[in-house]
């Protein structure tokens, strides 16, 4: 599978992508750029996905990837999943913004559909 580096080694690229996701996750709502949004979007359906199954080897997996954040995969086995239990998928929307002001990035607003 493909993905993108970000301009990152390995472990600041992951470390990175875990708080974006944690943020995502909490917020329901982060305002990035549009390729780290685009790319974290995978680890949020990812992290949904395992509170929907519910059993104790996806929590285990969603702790490992939140770094034993309780509360973060708490919200997401009993509030996200209980939302998101007829959805398949696509349970993010990254919305494109304005460029910012100091290097020209293109942001992003990711956010968790209602």
């Amino acid at each position: 599978m493909a993905y993108r580096k970000l301009g990152r080694d390995n472990k600041h690229r992951r470390s990175m992508l875990q708080n974006l996701t944690r943020d995502v996750i909490m917020k329901e709502q982060v305002v990035t750029t549009v390729t780290r949004a685009k790319e974290v979007r995978k680890f949020v359906d990812k992290m949904i996905t395992y509170g929907k199954n519910g059993s104790l080897v996806s929590r285990r997996r969603a702790l490992a990837f939140l770094e034993n954040d309780n509360v973060a995969v708490k919200k997401v086995f009993d509030d996200l999943a209980k939302r998101y239990e007829g959805r398949n998928g696509g349970y993010t929307s990254v919305l494109k913004m304005d460029e910012r002001r100091g290097d020209g990035a293109q942001l992003a607003v990711i956010q968790l559909v209602k």
